[in-house]
């Protein structure tokens, strides 16, 4: 008589510890498990339903300026640095971490409409209405000690005069230009008073200027007459230009791919374009409902938020056509200015109510220290959500999202407009020779022309 048993070290299953896990063996033979695709799409519903529960991306408010802000910048070099400034003149420097101002700016007699801070994080430069460009020291020790109980001031280590107000501001990557928009575009150095170089766009103002993150030399700019324009400061003129049916609020570049770049524009669209092929856009997104006031990218260049005139933050992935996630509050209103935080971790924005508000990237993230055990089990609920995401109810979950009531209304106008638009140039089509009505596709249809 032959008995079969089973034989299992004792050693491999006791535990050293009482804290120690249990040891468990898996056998990952499908025959065992005819449930697992069951029991997988019931977790994916349960991790959707779990990050709607925990979705909470309002951290706090940064308030203390007494105007509308317009214009923020981010210190290359110092995570938890924020500079902003309001249309009253005041320019301070935050702490994200205790929210607290830590330094502040005064001088500026108008509204400062840029703001940009060097590559090396020492040199902060400002603009403004009262056609004048500032350059400050910014303070290193003040930025190490984040327990100060006081507010300092500074004063501007040099002024700068030019004819005409001024609109925007960037400084370069790598080097020490920085580019100002205005009547005419001027180009810099820390170290002269006069311009080292300008361009002129016609009779139409410069509205921002945003330097590539890849080529030092190249810049791109908007302008008050629909024009998107790329320039080579190495060039005496723009070196290509691309002519918009609507103005273009902001542009900026994306980090990790510098050849592309998204306009934020008027019509509450933004385009992503390719620097070397411009006669249409990459992809336009689409969700506001009003003008998208400013455009910052990730650092991971993978996503981009958007700031709008509809009172709502949003953040885009750089290659999709909607938005993945919507901030809003009652309190905020209309925002004009929005940054990512160095770490993409964070979102800031800057509106007309006089205060900054910052944002969780990720409304259901985690923050503070995070287990192992609790990241691999963030990391699988992700991925089961990712894999079963086309089935109609964690899709139905994963995109829904509450909307101020004028935000839905006009989302439902918009849309009935389209759509009896679209009918119109169905019934035109149907009713005429064949390959006499010509349909354009919504990447070019908001482009008249590109010129060389």
């Amino acid at each position: 008589m032959r008995i079969k048993t089973i034989s299992r070290s004792v050693d491999e299953f006791t535990r050293e510890r009482s804290q120690d896990l249990q040891r468990v063996f898996h056998n990952f033979d499908p025959s065992l498990r005819p449930m697992e695709k069951a029991v997988e799409y019931q977790r994916a519903l349960t991790a959707a339903k779990l990050e709607k529960i925990f979705a909470r991306p309002f951290v706090g408010a940064m308030d203390g300026h007494r105007d509308g802000i317009s214009c923020m910048a981010k210190n290359p070099n110092y995570l938890k640095g924020i500079f902003s400034a309001s249309m009253d003149g005041d320019i301070r420097l935050w702490d994200i971490a205790t929210r607290r101002t830590v330094c502040q700016f005064p001088g500026h007699l108008g509204a400062v409409r840029g703001l940009t801070v060097s590559t090396d994080g020492n040199v902060l430069v400002s603009c403004g209405t009262d056609c004048n460009v500032r350059l400050w020291s910014v303070p290193r020790p003040s930025l190490e000690d984040s327990d100060l109980s006081s507010e300092k001031s500074t004063e501007p280590s040099a002024v700068y005069t030019c004819k005409n107000a001024l609109l925007a501001v960037d400084h370069q990557f790598e080097g020490d230009l920085f580019a100002t928009a205005g009547a005419q575009l001027d180009i810099w150095n820390h170290n002269r008073s006069q311009p080292v170089q300008s361009f002129t766009s016609g009779s139409h103002s410069v509205i921002s200027v945003r330097f590539n993150p890849g080529e030092p030399d190249i810049l791109a700019t908007s302008s008050g007459d629909n024009h998107i324009s790329i320039y080579d400061i190495r060039m005496s003129s723009a070196a290509r230009k691309i002519l918009m049916r609507t103005k273009t609020n902001s542009i900026a570049w994306n980090p990790m791919e510098p050849m592309n770049f998204t306009a934020a524009n008027e019509d509450g669209n933004c385009y992503s374009f390719d620097g070397r092929k411009n006669e249409e856009a990459k992809c336009v997104h689409k969700d506001h409902v009003s003008a998208v006031m400013d455009i910052d990218f990730s650092p991971t260049g993978r996503e981009f938020v958007t700031g709008s005139y509809d009172r709502s933050v949003r953040i885009f992935p750089y290659n999709g056509g909607h938005s993945r996630e919507i901030y809003h509050t009652k309190r905020m209103q209309r925002v004009f200015c929005v940054k990512y935080s160095s770490d993409a971790t964070y979102v800031i924005s800057g509106s007309d109510d006089t205060n900054l508000r910052l944002w969780k990237a990720k409304a259901s993230e985690q923050l503070g220290v995070i287990l192992p055990r609790e990241q691999k089990k963030h990391e699988y609920n992700e991925a089961v959500k990712n894999r079963y995401k086309h089935l109609p109810e964690i899709k139905r979950i994963v995109r829904h999202r509450h909307l101020p009531k004028p935000i839905y209304k006009a989302k439902a106008e918009s849309r009935a407009m389209n759509d009896a638009k679209r009918r119109k140039d169905d019934r035109r089509k149907a009713h005429s020779a064949p390959g006499t009505v010509v349909t354009e596709s919504h990447r070019t249809r908001r482009i008249i022309k590109e010129v060389e």
